[in-house]
């Protein structure tokens, strides 16, 4: 397995929101075999004219995250066509271009696979409408022929957490894993992926997910699978056998809250529970985030924001692989409450603002120092609103410790090393002895003990 995940900065584009593509897709079948019209080439010509790619490349992004892109009824999720790129997004070709210039341009390309339901619109599922117990697929689904559905089919069948337009598939069914897995094998020919994002990945067996990563090897041992994991129950699937990695919602929370409650204790401890001295996933790259297309903006889910730069400096800061959702990285905002559209604008051109700059210039110490990509985990100091933690250098070859410090305080605050003062953390400091690189400022300082922390700041500091 190639460690290009390791490394990256990811970006994670919501096609059918960044392109305002209708909100729904045709149901005329007298058009296509799908249902679709003619494609409309909204997707590359949104990234490449918008001058998306040089502003991926400013910020520092390799690896870009496609939330779905395949046919589908209406926002992706819901898939009538895992062969074709949804037509209000464009044709396969024209996604093949995207992807040849992404990748031209240094930055891999990650698509999400929806692989435990479809849409009603399923070319599979319309059969079974219309041909019922005498459809070539109707064990493709769970369906009970003495019930019926809330769309008065004249069958049940079992949708999704309760949601019935999106068909739950019978992933033990091997016709449904051959159609899958036939998908798989065309997005690796025409658009040479580089990984798959399996959407609600803690849906899926364990014994599907290892048919589906034997599968993806035989095609390229570069290719990653990242599960969508929200609980840690379901965390066991990241293993050589199954995930590469998966998403990173327990620590999701605790930094947006964290920084909300001015509760540093609430990050600390997600922190070492995944990363600490036997930590659920020491050497395990997870992806945080700190938003996403089905949560709140961080922007607006932060009550100041003041704390964007600190949030971010964490983020970065933590181990694991960041992603950036488009448009956060200037601070727009949009809130779960008020819908979908909010979390998923149209966005004709990105823009580039001073916490742009920042994120930027994190990027860039992310890329530049292995010990954030690599690096072990240990916790220096912790009080409500400081927190210091450091990134250990042992298993990367000719590097430094970089220590992260955080004051949410909009007061100055002075760390002490134990025994000096009465104000000590949770957590006892040793102190800061020798040479350090302040790594925002360039600036390098020794110090003797005790560490001053300006008001609502992150510090990134490398002992040289």
């Amino acid at each position: 397995m190639s460690n290009w995940y390791d490394n990256a900065v990811f970006y994670q584009f919501y096609p059918m929101g960044i392109t305002g593509a209708p909100k729904e897709n045709s149901w005329d079948w007298n058009n296509s075999w799908n249902g679709s019209l003619p494609p409309v080439n909204r997707l590359e010509k949104t990234i490449k004219e918008g001058g998306w790619i040089d502003h991926l490349k400013r910020l520092g992004v390799n690896a870009v995250y496609f939330s779905p892109v395949f046919q589908s009824d209406r926002h992706g999720y819901d898939t009538r066509d895992y062969y074709t790129i949804d037509s209000r997004l464009g044709s396969n070709d024209d996604f093949a271009r995207l992807c040849t210039l992404l990748h031209d341009n240094g930055i891999r390309v990650v698509l999400d696979g929806v692989f435990n339901h479809v849409g009603r619109g399923f070319w599979a599922f319309r059969d079974v409408q219309q041909n019922r117990e005498n459809s070539a697929y109707k064990d493709w689904f769970y369906i009970d022929w003495n019930k019926n559905s809330n769309d008065n089919d004249g069958f049940w069948y079992e949708g999704w957490e309760g949601h019935f337009d999106l068909v739950k598939l019978n992933l033990e069914n091997p016709a449904v894993i051959d159609h899958l897995f036939g998908a798989v094998k065309k997005w690796n020919d025409l658009f040479h992926i580089d990984g798959i994002r399996l959407d609600v990945a803690y849906s899926l067996s364990d014994e599907f997910l290892k048919k589906l990563h034997t599968f993806v090897n035989s095609l390229s041992n570069d290719c990653v699978l990242i599960g969508e994991i929200i609980y840690e129950k379901d965390m066991h699937r990241v293993n050589d056998s199954e995930l590469y990695s998966c998403t990173n919602y327990e620590c999701y929370k605790a930094l947006w809250s964290g920084c909300n409650d001015k509760n540093m204790f609430e990050v600390s401890h997600s922190f070492n529970r995944f990363f600490g001295n036997e930590g659920l996933f020491v050497g395990k790259n997870l992806m945080n985030f700190i938003d996403n297309h089905d949560v709140s903006r961080i922007a607006s889910q932060l009550t100041n924001r003041s704390f964007l730069p600190i949030i971010y400096g964490l983020l970065f800061g933590m181990p694991g692989v960041p992603c950036i959702y488009y448009g956060s990285e200037w601070g727009i905002e949009g809130k779960k409450e008020d819908g979908d559209d909010g979390l998923r604008p149209k966005l004709q051109n990105p823009a580039w603002t001073s916490i742009t700059d920042f994120v930027a210039q994190l990027a860039y110490l992310h890329h530049q120092k292995v010990v954030l990509q690599q690096g072990g985990y240990q916790q220096l100091f912790l009080t409500n609103e400081q927190f210091m933690f450091k990134r250990t250098s042992q298993n990367c070859a000719s590097s430094h410790d970089i220590l992260v410090c955080i004051n949410l305080s909009q007061s100055n605050y002075t760390a002490h090393p134990k025994g000096r003062s009465s104000d000590g953390g949770y957590e006892s400091f040793d102190g800061l002895y020798g040479n350090y690189k302040n790594l925002f400022t360039g600036e390098i300082s020794n110090y003797t003990g005790e560490l001053y922390m300006p008001p609502l700041s992150v510090l990134y500091f490398e002992q040289v």
